[in-house]
């Protein structure tokens, strides 16, 4: 319990009162007050007893109340001398840690200067110079004794991920555009569609500039993979940062169609540049890799700040196909545009005299090292995907980071969906909203990718299983 000593000046009977008046209302406020009138017995050093007060340990605060008088006599007196034994002297003051006193300023001068003792100017004091002020700051006061601000300091975050990055961006844009970025979404300016253009255009710059443009070293193409993924994952985690608070803080129309331009130009990634006219598509199979990486993770960001809607988009549009990749008349694709594969990190990957079901997902969990969006949210993320290929003509995927879903046999995205209202986000993304309709699509899907003769998963928990079907839409 907190323990205030109150120091006055005996201006007049008036100023007294009201003294008696503030330290009632403490006590009233669960606050122990040491005032003269009631501790102060006959017989008793009376400068002894405020000395006394003011550095007993136990109490915890000394409230000056500052007017004129008290201001004036202050700066006069010296220690033991006076008649006033309540005004605190200069010497009092420097005996005991400074923050314990807090000055009441009661009386302004003509100049609106509050009156305050000399040794009391430099510090943060509280107006109590009429009966407003008193009504507006007596929480403040209140909850400086107590020690609980109004406007508390937040705890100590966690760095942000790239700052747990190995690799770094030499001389890289990304890092300034992000920041711009981010400032322009917190403090809602105008004009934050260059801010969000100049920082995807940044994020599509960087990642081209690492792809392959003359015939790489054969025999350590394993090694430039798996460097390059690494490189890469940086860039993957910046756009991160961009879905999760953009999608959170201020989901829009405009950002919507911002991510999915963006996942066009994610896609075309994955080809050859234009000016190759040789090639071999394992040159490609970091960024490959990258763009199958970030889409499940964009894919987690979204379910994780509940962006039902923008995920439906997502999962239905048509997206532009490179001039590259553009067959007769095939223009577009769909959300199976992403997939990413990559043979060649087995050699890096893989214990010796062993091969991995998917050296590409075993490389994406190595790289599941942000603590927001962990593996799991991945695999669960992978498993919405699927989901969805199942239920879209002709999307195909084969999810490889389900090989390690023994490790996580349930997803509460997908145990939820137990609830109907739960159920109804899922309606959302997926378009579906009678769940028999959407248990008969999703077993199409799964007989037309012949899921059931997908080797090396755990199907102690099926892929059924783990969507929740049977028990999909049966609460209330």
């Amino acid at each position: 319990m907190p323990k205030v000593f109150i120091s006055y000046s005996w201006s007049s009977q008036s100023h007294q009162l009201l003294v008696q008046q503030w330290a009632e209302q403490l006590i009233a406020d669960g606050i122990d007050v040491v005032l003269d009138i009631y501790d102060l017995k006959e017989g008793h050093d009376k400068f002894a007893f405020m000395e006394r007060m003011v550095t007993d340990p136990r109490v915890t605060h000394v409230l000056v109340i500052c007017d004129r008088t008290y201001s004036e006599k202050a700066d006069a007196r010296r220690a033991g001398v006076g008649t006033e034994s309540q005004i605190i002297s200069k010497e009092v003051y420097e005996k005991v840690e400074q923050s314990k006193f807090i000055p009441i300023a009661c009386e302004f001068s003509n100049d609106g200067n509050p009156y305050l003792p000399t040794f009391l100017k430099s510090r943060i004091w509280i107006d109590f110079s009429s009966p407003e002020t008193v009504n507006s700051n007596w929480e403040r006061l209140i909850r400086l004794i107590f020690g609980k601000p109004l406007n508390e300091k937040p705890k100590l975050g966690k760095p942000p991920a790239y700052i747990n990055n190995d690799s770094s961006l030499p001389s890289s844009p990304i890092i300034s555009k992000y920041n711009a970025l981010r400032q322009a979404i917190l403090q809602e300016k105008k004009g934050l569609a260059i801010y969000r253009r100049d920082f995807l255009e940044a994020c599509i710059n960087h990642a081209d500039a690492l792809r392959v443009r003359e015939r790489p070293n054969l025999d350590a193409l394993g090694e430039k993979v798996l460097e390059d993924c690494g490189k890469l994952k940086q860039v993957r985690n910046y756009i991160l940062d961009w879905v999760l608070l953009e999608s959170e803080s201020m989901p829009s129309k405009e950002f919507c169609q911002a991510l999915l331009d963006f996942l066009e130009s994610l896609r075309s990634l994955k080809s050859h540049p234009p000016e190759l006219n040789s090639w071999n598509e394992a040159w490609f199979d970091a960024h490959s890799v990258f763009v199958y990486e970030t889409f499940l993770y964009l894919i987690a960001a979204l379910l994780k700040t509940h962006s039902y809607p923008i995920l439906h988009e997502v999962f239905t549009t048509h997206y532009l196909l490179p001039d590259v990749d553009r067959q007769g008349d095939n223009f577009f694709d769909t959300f199976d545009a992403f997939y990413g594969y990559s043979e060649i990190l087995q050699s890096v990957l893989a214990p010796k005299g062993q091969r991995l079901y998917s050296p590409t997902a075993e490389l994406i969990k190595r790289q599941a090292d942000r603590e927001d969006l962990p593996f799991k949210s991945i695999l669960e993320a992978e498993l919405l995907v699927l989901l969805m290929a199942f239920i879209t003509p002709n999307a195909r995927w084969y999810p490889q980071t389900l090989h390690y879903a023994s490790y996580s046999p349930t997803f509460p995205f997908f145990l939820r969906i137990t609830q109907h209202k739960h159920f109804e986000n899922l309606a959302i993304i997926t378009g579906i909203t009678d769940a028999n309709k959407l248990r008969e699509a999703v077993k199409a899907g799964h007989e037309r990718l012949s899921a059931n003769q997908w080797n090396n998963f755990n199907f102690n928990y099926s892929f059924w299983t783990y969507m929740n079907l049977d028990k999909m839409d049966s609460l209330k």
